[in-house]
């Protein structure tokens, strides 16, 4: 496993967890919103029309590689086990860590120094997302919902997109048994009052839904994007509460 990525200490991506943060490559969607576009990896968003279609996007940072690993793997697992009794738990996130056909004993090797794990992903492997659960080498899922599935593949650059590994992805945590949540990254260009009951319909029943604040940075793929304002937030939050049991906001 190539990490790209280490945060040594995190209180706020593992929820209710102290916990350090690995980063891994590639990502096959190309969302312009992406503050982690250094890891996307140039072939995740080769061949969309994304930059043509929508103004604005950089084009060297389509063009870019995966930058070279910040860590080993032997020395991350080594990280790991100096770290026993002070961290609770790993998170794992990307990129899109279920690209990795690897992931599943990379994932083994954490929970065997006693550490609980924490699953970022976009939902486009339902496959590997039920191997992972049914082996119990996850013990949380924070999974995102881009947007409203009219406006999916506009929001991730991919044009034409099939949103049904997506919708499995988001039916296996519903009827599951691991902990989890849903996200969407709130954007003032891709997002409004029409797309969250869109959304609510969708994953009605839902645990856990967090909207959370776009900042911008200048790692992100697409100029010029911005991010709601607070009362705006509330609104789409208002908007979710009948459909999802416990709605909430972050970064603001």
């Amino acid at each position: 496993m190539k990490i790209y990525g280490l945060q040594k200490l995190t209180l706020l991506d593992y929820p209710g967890k102290v916990a350090c943060t690995v980063f891994l490559g590639g990502c096959d969607f190309c969302c312009p919103f992406c503050h982690n576009s250094e890891l996307i990896g140039s072939y995740s968003c080769k061949g969309s029309d994304f930059a043509g279609a929508v103004p604005g996007i950089n084009e060297n940072k389509l063009s870019r590689t995966i930058p070279p690993e910040a860590i080993s793997a032997a020395d991350f697992f080594s990280f790991l086990k100096k770290r026993r009794g002070l961290l609770d738990g790993v998170a794992v996130t990307g990129g899109e860590p279920t690209l990795h056909r690897d992931l599943p004993e990379f994932l083994a090797q954490i929970h065997e120094l006693g550490f609980s794990i924490k699953l970022d992903t976009n939902g486009n492997h339902p496959d590997l997302l039920s191997s992972l659960l049914e082996m119990g080498l996850v013990d949380y899922v924070a999974m995102d919902i881009k947007n409203a599935p009219s406006r999916y593949s506009k929001t991730i650059g991919k044009p034409g997109f099939d949103l049904s590994n997506v919708r499995r992805s988001a039916s296996l945590l519903m009827n599951g048994t691991v902990d989890y949540e849903f996200r969407t990254t709130v954007v003032a260009e891709f997002h409004d009052d029409a797309v969250f009951p869109e959304i609510g319909q969708w994953i009605c029943g839902a645990k856990r839904y967090f909207l959370q604040c776009f900042v911008d940075r200048d790692t992100v793929l697409r100029t010029g994007l911005h991010a709601p304002g607070e009362e705006d937030l509330r609104h789409y939050a208002a908007l979710m509460q009948p459909y999802v049991r416990e709605v909430a906001l972050r970064g603001v």
